[in-house]
């Protein structure tokens, strides 16, 4: 009667230990179909690549002598001095040294920050009315001087942008106020605006092509004068 008892007990652990086995077997191969559909249906996502920011437009003076009132011109793609003057700094700080400060007419700028982060280090930001021509931008730098940009408003066309860029770089001038000149450029040739449509040759032309930067550049009919020009973006 003992041994009796003793084999059926015996016989029915073994037989839960089996049961328990199989439920425990059933439950990783569960577990690795699940790992397997994972892996199947939700592949890793690509790194999106970095997209640099677009060059500043700027035709500048770099005759080291500044004439006249403006020590070139500014094409800005957009109203958002925010994202605008990194690119600007990225290219002014290697040549005029760091830019620190920057003041506007707040006339035409929605909103003007009282700092921007650039490469860097941060640059100040002000604005001032009636001392700042609309149309200009000043900027210092650290120990070195100052520098007055005309601002081409960022809906212009590109040939009445290069018109004003040409004139403001000029070694000998020009003798206007930015926003003289801006006047004086649309009362000669009238506004041509970036939504105004262009042919092919001309678009090529003034967004990109092999002419863009010689249609900043007035042409040469005689000797070369003392114009240097350096133009970036365009």
């Amino acid at each position: 009667m003992d041994s009796t008892e003793s084999i059926s007990h015996t016989g029915f652990h073994a037989g839960s230990f089996s049961a328990k086995d199989e439920t425990r077997a059933a439950a990783e191969a569960a577990r690795r179909r699940v790992r397997i559909m994972s892996a199947t249906l939700l592949p890793p996502l690509p790194h999106p690549e970095p997209v640099a920011a677009p060059a500043a437009r700027l035709a500048l003076k770099t005759d080291g002598t500044s004439r006249g009132l403006l020590d070139g011109a500014w094409w800005p793609r957009s109203r958002d001095l925010l994202s605008e003057l990194p690119a600007l700094t990225d290219v002014l700080d290697p040549l005029w040294g760091r830019i620190t400060r920057i003041a506007v007419n707040p006339e035409h700028w929605p909103v003007i920050p009282r700092k921007v982060p650039v490469d860097g280090h941060i640059v100040k930001v002000g604005w001032f009315t009636p001392e700042i021509d609309p149309h200009k931008l000043l900027l210092l730098s650290y120990g070195t001087g100052r520098w007055d940009l005309l601002i081409i408003p960022p809906e212009t066309g590109a040939e009445s942008a290069a018109r004003l860029m040409a004139a403001a770089s000029d070694y000998d001038g020009p003798p206007l106020t930015a926003s003289a000149l801006i006047a004086a450029d649309e009362a000669r040739h009238g506004v041509l605006t970036a939504d105004q449509s262009l042919g092919p040759d001309e678009a090529w032309e003034y967004e990109g092509g092999a002419s863009a930067v010689s249609a900043a550049v007035p042409r040469q009919t005689g000797p070369p004068d003392r114009a240097s020009r350096l133009i970036i973006g365009m």
